[in-house]
């Protein structure tokens, strides 16, 4: 795909037009692309697991996260409600000496690792499967298209994608640095690895280690390495269930149009209805990838069922 930067309109209605899968599941669909993970890619999934290892690929929730209030953003508020000193003091009325501690989390479900549902973004209107996104998304929530309904298959076979290694440098890719195709499949071949239909997608590309070493700064929306909007048939024909990366938004920022906000999301969302996951952290994972050469693995990543959220925490688990 060559891109007018100067049209992003353009370059979004072509691909959303080439990239759709609406209506391929039928009508009344509510899990894109999750349909390609099957029964049979479960079991192919977790017949990788052969040494027991197993790695959270999430980041951490808390006070000390990325966000800066971008869209009312904010990182996670952790509150104690009963703690242990309540318990000491005899302050919680219970019976025979037992005490206890609760709390309460207070977070948008998107400040850290986590997923895109596919009522997250719409184009020109139109959510997933072609509806009105006026009546998709409402105040009560997505109604119809709900991460909820996923929260039983996203299970499978997962493969890593280590482009920060193959390609870039100590690594990294620099911030701005569009990940192409291209190099998506030489380091899939680098890595001896297949990509195919049904597989959940780990992009590696730095950008988290180099925000660990020199701090959070921009990693919340500012610049980053990222997919390109031409990746955008390789998303389609690849027939991958889910894919996610270890940055804030998924795609290279600054993008590839003089002015565009998130044109990948705008087709992989509501025309492929791609499960889409950003901030993740595969680093401790990559490093083990390195040392046994072994870049396919059980993935399990289920989002909390959260009636008609449009995203959603996660705490993925890769095992090995």
């Amino acid at each position: 795909m060559n891109l007018d930067r100067t049209n992003p309109e353009a370059a979004i209605a072509e691909a959303a037009k080439a990239c759709s899968n609406w209506g391929r599941w039928g009508a009344d669909d509510v899990l894109g692309t999750l349909n390609f993970l099957d029964a049979a890619k479960r079991r192919e999934g977790a017949a990788l697991v052969r040494r027991g290892v197993s790695f959270s690929l999430s980041q951490s929730f808390d006070m000390n996260g990325p966000q800066k209030g971008w869209r009312r953003r904010t990182n996670p508020v952790h509150t104690m409600l009963d703690t242990g000193t309540d318990a000491a003091l005899g302050n919680q009325g219970f019976p025979h000496g037992i005490g206890g501690a609760d709390d309460v989390i207070a977070m948008p479900l998107q400040c850290s690792t986590q997923w895109d549902g596919l009522g997250h973004i719409f184009d020109h209107g139109k959510a997933w499967n072609g509806r009105d996104a006026a009546e998709t998304v409402t105040s009560d929530g997505d109604r119809v298209t709900g991460i909820e309904h996923m929260a039983p298959y996203v299970a499978g076979r997962g493969v890593l994608l280590d482009v920060g290694r193959v390609i870039g440098e100590n690594g990294e890719l620099p911030d701005g640095f569009a990940v192409t195709e291209e190099h998506l499949t030489a380091t899939a071949e680098a890595h001896g690895v297949t990509v195919g239909r049904g597989d959940i997608v780990v992009v590696r590309t730095g950008q988290l280690s180099r925000t660990r070493r020199d701090g959070w700064g921009d990693y919340a929306g500012g610049p980053a390495p990222g997919l390109s909007f031409t990746t955008a048939g390789w998303l389609h024909t690849s027939a991958i269930a889910a894919i996610a990366t270890d940055t804030w938004g998924f795609e290279v920022r600054p993008g590839e149009f003089d002015h565009a906000f998130q044109p990948l999301h705008q087709v992989a969302i509501p025309h492929i209805g791609l499960l889409i996951g950003e901030m993740w952290d595969p680093d401790a994972l990559a490093e083990d990838c390195a040392d046994d050469g072994v870049y396919e693995f059980w993935l399990a990543a289920a989002p909390l069922p959260i009636t008609g959220a449009v995203g959603s925490p996660v705490n993925p688990i890769a095992v090995k």
